[in-house]
């Protein structure tokens, strides 16, 4: 582990103590980001209300710059270039891309959530995509106070039957998610605000080592 991780997650701590408890967790978090990369895989995330906001916010942190600027390395700079020999604007197309490490927040999908939750059930929305986007190695980071919405749950025992890794992050007592997630983070409050409030410092900081690790 770099030393910078460590300094990243003394930050964490030392900013909210009350979280010194996640510290081992969110370094098996962070370390289940870091292999899922190392094998070309993805991040799926998903939540229901604030917590979809959650997923959107996190897929953003991951799929461009977020405190570093990411540049393209020289030879993928190259590659567009040699593409587009004659093409000026190859140049600030090279300059613009960042970085990026592959996130789908499974919120947005407005036509295949709708037909989903008519043809099947509501509750199949997330878990449906998973089947259909997940691939054995890749993470799925699902977020819900309670620890028990039903799509949420749904979701994550896809992802267990078809090889994927998954951390969850919670509140409370943990509802269902500590006996189903290889990872849980639970957030050390009961009211939903409070826990969402624990959530964005805790992903944000592993937004931030996993970036530190990767650029």
């Amino acid at each position: 582990m770099k030393l910078e991780t460590t300094i990243i997650l003394d930050d964490l701590i030392k900013r909210f103590e009350e979280l010194e408890p996640l510290r081992e967790m969110l370094l098996n978090a962070f370390h289940c980001l870091d292999e899922c990369y190392r094998r070309s895989g993805k991040v799926l995330i998903c939540g229901n209300g604030g917590s979809a906001a959650d997923s959107e916010h996190i897929a953003g942190e991951l799929m461009k710059g977020f405190i570093l600027k990411r540049p393209l390395p020289p030879e993928e700079i190259e590659k567009i270039k040699s593409t587009f020999p004659n093409d000026e604007k190859a140049t600030l197309l090279a300059k613009n891309l960042q970085g990026a490490l592959p996130a789908i927040p499974l919120v947005n999908h407005t036509s295949l959530i709708s037909a989903v939750s008519n043809d099947t059930s509501a509750d199949m929305v997330f878990a449906q995509q998973v089947y259909g986007y997940g691939k054995p190695g890749d993470v799925l980071i699902v977020i819900s106070t309670s620890g028990i919405a039903a799509n949420v749950i749904n979701a994550v025992k896809t992802a267990k039957a078809f090889g994927l890794k998954t951390i969850s992050l919670t509140g409370g007592t943990g509802g269902d998610l500590p006996a189903l997630c290889d990872i849980t983070l639970i957030a050390p409050a009961s009211e939903t605000y409070k826990i969402q409030e624990y959530h964005l410092p805790i992903y944000h900081t592993l937004c931030i080592m996993i970036e530190r690790e990767w650029f």
